[in-house]
């Protein structure tokens, strides 16, 4: 009886921790800021010449800045541009929102990523594909929170990715195509500045149908590996013309 009793009462205050603790449901909005000139710096086909006339030409500007918002809960998260603005309407630069959907499904396996890229639209459905991070000992706070850190080379777009990931948000979610780690990913370094991801707003909440997708999308399916065959073949032309290949895709 006394067994029982305490068994009852250990359940009871499990339950009443597990009810304090906030759902691992909500949004996460990320500030995304490119920078031209180390985009170019980092592109490693073109001169010397030619990286300091294109630095020249962005001048004082070479900064440009948008939101995006990852809605996520256990087990899927999806990911856009958001429709808030970080940048203010009078620099004389057009904006509009691209067609991009990143879809991820942790429990089934799966990813389902909608995308404009070299004036088509594409929908990548594949089994879920993430990258192979290296996990070092340092930490930094993002967010308000303690992170990890993680790296990780992209040999097709030669790329040296540096992400940070909170442990206490148990998920393997993250910004953009990246994912995989034990830890929601708050921030992500691409090519030392080139672009910076940083989470800056999150919201433990309810969700209600922000994780499907807004409409039915038209393009050509493929899988990840016929996206990386598109990408390095695209990277390879603009190698041969001497021309930066961040033009015609997403960084």
């Amino acid at each position: 009886m006394k067994k029982t009793l305490l068994l009852l009462a250990l359940f009871i205050s499990l339950s009443a921790i597990a009810q304090k603790q906030p759902p691992l449901e909500g949004r996460i909005r990320y500030l995304v800021i490119h920078d031209w000139t180390k985009k170019m710096a980092a592109v490693d086909y073109l001169s010397k010449q030619r990286k300091e006339r294109i630095a020249y030409m962005w001048g004082n500007r070479s900064e440009w800045k948008l939101y995006t918002q990852m809605f996520f809960n256990a087990t899927e998260t999806r990911y856009e541009d958001s429709e808030e603005r970080a940048e203010p309407d009078d620099e004389g630069y057009s904006w509009r929102k691209d067609v991009y959907q990143i879809k991820r499904n942790f429990e089934e396996n799966t990813q389902y990523d909608v995308m404009e890229m070299l004036g088509k639209t594409y929908i990548i459905e594949d089994s879920l594909h993430s990258p192979e991070w290296k996990i070092h000992n340092d930490l930094k706070e993002v967010a308000g929170h303690i992170c990890m850190k993680a790296v990780w080379e992209d040999t097709v777009k030669r790329q040296k990715v540096v992400a940070w990931f909170a442990q206490d948000i148990p998920h393997s979610g993250g910004p953009e195509r990246f994912s995989g780690l034990p830890g929601m990913i708050l921030e992500v370094d691409v090519n030392n500045g080139a672009m910076v991801i940083t989470a800056d707003l999150i919201e433990l909440k309810k969700l209600d149908k922000q994780l499907n997708l807004p409409k039915k999308y038209k393009g050509k399916k493929i899988t990840e590996a016929e996206y990386q065959d598109i990408v390095k073949k695209y990277i390879e032309e603009k190698t041969k013309a001497e021309e930066p290949y961040f033009w015609g895709m997403r960084y």
